[in-house]
């Protein structure tokens, strides 16, 4: 795909400009075309042999925040205004496991997008058997195919709140959330997914002490070495 339809921006500026919005404006609500294309960031973010090992849930009313509220406001009151004041809430889940069905339904999906149209039949039992070498490598030689996953979907997070600053709209990460009242709550677990962190979205209110703070990272010559 040609990439021409790109215009150059300053993502180092995006990086510096975004941040953990601690309070938001009620008064203020995404637009719908800047949630589609935040929709579009969650579907088409990278993951290890296009696993895609997630789900979501957004919660844009009233009555949906409130649900998503129900994992903080016992164990973790201090983040339940980040949520219902926020325009936006998303739940991040993530796969439990690896069954034929999630696999095929990749397949599937692969093969109409055209990615085996050069050799059906090859292409795709190659890609089958790939996929399946790293799930069978993180399942029964590491031991990690939970952790495999949950990674995978908090990288979907990181490239989510970067593409969320550069629409200007402030993110608030928390996995200060009572995960098993989410998976309770919307049925995560009976869909084979469970949840991992909350996302809030919208616009900080004047009142966040945490917009004006100067933003605190150790030096690149701290934490890059180039060889």
């Amino acid at each position: 795909m040609s990439k021409d339809f790109m215009t150059p921006a300053n993502i180092v500026d995006v990086a510096k400009a975004r941040y953990s919005a601690k309070s938001y404006d009620p008064l203020r609500r995404i637009s719908d075309e800047d949630m589609a294309k935040l929709e579009e960031l969650l579907r088409l973010s990278p993951s290890s042999v296009n696993l895609q090992p997630w789900y979501f849930i957004i919660a844009q009313t009233p009555e949906g925040k409130a649900r998503v509220a129900k994992s903080t406001d016992e164990a973790f009151p201090f983040n339940s205004a980040k949520v219902t004041d926020a325009s936006h809430v998303i739940v991040f889940a993530s796969l439990i496991d690896t069954d034929d069905a999630h696999l095929n339904r990749l397949l599937d999906k692969e093969a109409v997008d055209g990615r085996f149209d050069a050799n059906p039949e090859e292409f795709r039992a190659d890609m089958d058997r790939g996929r399946r070498m790293f799930i069978d490598l993180h399942k029964t030689q590491i031991n990690d195919q939970r952790a495999w996953m949950d990674k995978q979907t908090y990288l979907n997070m990181g490239q989510f709140m970067l593409g969320a600053a550069a629409l200007g709209i402030d993110t608030t990460p928390m996995e200060g959330v009572d995960t098993d009242v989410l998976d309770q709550e919307f049925g995560l677990r009976e869909k084979g997914y469970s949840a991992l962190a909350v996302v809030s979205l919208g616009y900080h209110a004047e009142s966040d002490f945490n917009a004006n703070l100067p933003k605190s990272r150790l030096n690149a010559e701290d934490i890059i070495e180039i060889i």
